[in-house]
């Protein structure tokens, strides 16, 4: 595996690969602290391209001015290992000032309007700005046929894939189903945060998610009132929940009884860490 940290030595790189190997290149970017489902994403990748590249930055951009930027975990020689292990060809890994050479304040900003500025875009200000800003960035910087996203973040994935729509980006943006660990908690980063006995109720979070489903594919039609009943149940299992949302898979809108193609979101706190998962499905017509 080549790793590379600046623009220029990551475009070389690539460039050899597509003389040498030919095909597509296959692109997974990543804040690092890298999990399974991390891993999952470069196997994935691996079915659709002959290069398979992944990126590790810890975008400064999508933080805000509480959060977690400076204790974000940074494991860069263990994610290194799990990368060639799992067969990544290329690993770019820059810093900040090679991202964003000028500084955040006069960088190029690329928004996506309404996705972005419900649920999680509501809930942490600004956050997806940076999210589509650095990863437009990563688009013209590897230039790759195909990007792998896992679907945990339902939101991001969606807002991801109306930016490469409206740019007329010429790449296909693939999504990854969730990983879960056997409590059905999906894997993520900041799980690390979790102490042993938060560890034991985050699953509940899932949990709440398919009882939800549950409901509704018996015929409940009252979502207001089901997701009411279902933060108040985080709450007395002592989360703190940003929102939870039943919506329209294909707009993120808020779903109505007459939707089919549904996918129930939440972002709930436990302790230092914040938690987010969802379930999509589809209601059988008749």
């Amino acid at each position: 595996m080549i790793l590379c940290h600046s623009i220029a030595e990551l475009r070389s790189a690539i460039a050899e690969r597509r003389r040498n190997e030919g095909g597509k290149v296959a692109f997974v970017p990543t804040m690092g602290n890298l999990h399974a489902g991390h891993i999952q994403l470069i196997h994935e990748a691996h079915k659709e391209g002959n290069t398979v590249i992944c990126s590790i930055f810890v975008n400064p951009m999508q933080f805000g001015p509480n959060e977690d930027l400076d204790s974000y975990p940074r494991t860069l020689e263990a994610d290194s290992e799990k990368l060639s292990e799992a067969g990544c060809h290329i690993l770019f890994a820059p810093n900040a000032s090679e991202i964003y050479p000028t500084g955040l304040n006069s960088q190029t900003q690329v928004n996506v309007p309404e996705l972005g500025e419900e649920l999680c875009g509501a809930a942490r200000p600004g956050h997806f700005t940076g999210v589509t800003t650095v990863v437009s960035k990563l688009f013209n910087i590897v230039q790759p046929d195909v990007a792998l996203f896992g679907q945990k973040d339902f939101q991001q994935l969606a807002i991801i894939r109306k930016m490469a729509q409206d740019l007329c980006m010429p790449l296909e943006i693939k999504g990854v189903p969730t990983v879960r660990m056997a409590s059905g908690l999906a894997l993520s980063s900041r799980n690390g945060y979790l102490t042993q006995e938060e560890l034991a109720v985050a699953p509940t979070l899932y949990q709440t998610l398919v009882k939800i489903r549950q409901s509704i594919e018996a015929g409940q039609s009252d979502f207001d009132t089901l997701c009411d009943r279902a933060k108040s149940e985080l709450k007395a299992k002592g989360f703190r929940p940003d929102y939870l949302s039943i919506r329209r898979q294909d707009n993120l809108k808020v779903a109505d009884s007459t939707s089919s193609h549904l996918v129930i979101l939440a972002a709930a706190h436990l302790g230092k860490a914040r938690l987010i998962d969802n379930i999509a499905f589809a209601l059988n017509q008749k």
